[in-house]
């Protein structure tokens, strides 16, 4: 067979193969939509799988399911605000602070030992208080016998009490009268609006005061070590690498931790 012939053979029997697949693809496309026509019966949706359903209903004075899961997250993304807003926290890290500012260590406790310390003081502040909330709003509230927004209601009682002793009626007047809201007869008609941000100032008063009266020992030496330095001639060292030794031995040796974290425990009346 010469070249000429065997190219035309070859040709045809391209087009032979590609008519072939046209048909079987043309089929295979008509199987298809077929299929997809056909209806779907009870077997075929019977299958085995893990369904996921949020939503339904609620109970007669409750809250749907995701109004509670919404509810639940916002909670927990308002947790470290509440943690410093409500509780002894905001005094116990300032005090720790100043602390460690009058000692002169820079950064000796570190933040972490220092956060982690007021936070279980925390913890052990205001168990009173949470173990009231646990009995009168969580336990009520898991039972069915309250709400989700009376549980509320009875879970800022205690927080309110907790706060209003320790809260200057000096600086609930000041939110009252920028609140433009009238004095009320009764200290527990004031909303959590009001008694929030008058407990913070009224507790970063205290924990400055506090802190004001920790420097006072630390200034003392600093200031005989400033003036023996003087007295010697010795302008040129810093006297706060000679006073700091002395005030770390200071307070060791009439074990300070003890005293300080006593006196902020008992200022909460414990």
């Amino acid at each position: 067979m010469d070249s000429e012939n065997w190219n035309d053979w070859r040709i045809v029997k391209k087009q032979g193969l590609w008519t072939v697949s046209a048909k079987w693809l043309l089929l295979l496309t008509v199987i298809l939509m077929m299929a997809a026509a056909c209806p779907v019966t009870a077997a075929d949706k019977d299958f085995s799988g893990i369904e996921i359903r949020i939503g339904g209903g609620a109970n007669k004075d409750g809250l749907t399911t995701p109004l509670k899961i919404l509810l639940l997250l916002t909670i927990l993304s308002v947790i470290p605000a509440i943690l410093v807003s409500v509780t002894s926290f905001t005094r116990l890290i300032i005090v720790s602070h100043f602390l460690r500012q009058a000692l002169g260590t820079q950064t000796m406790p570190p933040n972490q030992v220092l956060i982690g310390l007021s936070l279980f003081l925390t913890f052990f502040i205001m168990q009173p208080v949470a173990d009231r909330i646990n009995q009168e709003a969580l336990q009520p509230m898991l039972k069915g016998n309250i709400t989700e927004m009376q549980a509320l209601d009875q879970a800022c009682i205690p927080l309110r009490q907790f706060m209003l002793r320790y809260t200057r009626e000096k600086d609930l007047a000041l939110f009252l009268n920028i609140a433009k809201e009238p004095r009320p007869r009764d200290l527990r008609d004031l909303s959590m609006r009001i008694v929030i941000p008058s407990f913070m100032i009224s507790e970063l008063k205290t924990a400055f005061q506090i802190g004001f009266v920790l420097f006072i020992p630390f200034l003392v030496i600093d200031m005989v070590i400033a003036a023996i330095l003087l007295s010697m001639g010795m302008m040129q060292l810093p006297p706060i690498i000679i006073s700091t030794p002395f005030k770390i031995l200071l307070f060791v040796m009439v074990d300070g931790w003890n005293l300080v974290i006593g006196s902020l425990v008992r200022s909460f009346n414990y």
